[in-house]
């Protein structure tokens, strides 16, 4: 026989009864440049750590380079992306440090905001 589940409501102004959760802005960054389908495609196309211009994504993707050149900057706005110049190129590659930081901070505010059940 499987008991009833006691529903708790959330604590005010957050997911739960911790209210000094907060995500900080990196994270917040991290989470916008992620809202975005076509920025996930982009993501896609530096799967294995290649490095591609602005060029290259906007040719792949099919759109324009200005569009290209505005999501790749939330991108790296957002620690999923780093950059580099080469005299007129802007080559762009996943920054896997500043991912990997993300995720952690995404994840220890997971576990303090709303934490798995027991």
């Amino acid at each position: 026989m499987v008991e009833p589940v006691e529903k708790v409501a959330p604590a005010p102004g957050g997911c739960g009864a911790a209210p000094a959760a907060q995500l900080g802005a990196g994270a917040r960054e991290f989470l916008k440049a992620l809202a975005s389908e076509q920025r996930q495609q982009m993501l896609e196309l530096f799967a294995g750590g290649i490095e591609l211009t602005v060029g290259t994504v906007a040719k792949r993707l099919g759109v324009g380079q200005s569009n290209a050149s505005q999501q790749l900057a939330l991108l790296r706005r957002g620690g999923l992306l780093t950059s580099r110049k080469d005299g007129k190129q802007v080559f762009y590659r996943i920054d896997s440090a500043a991912v990997d930081r993300s995720l952690a901070e995404l994840r220890a505010y997971l576990h303090t905001c709303c934490p798995p059940g027991n």
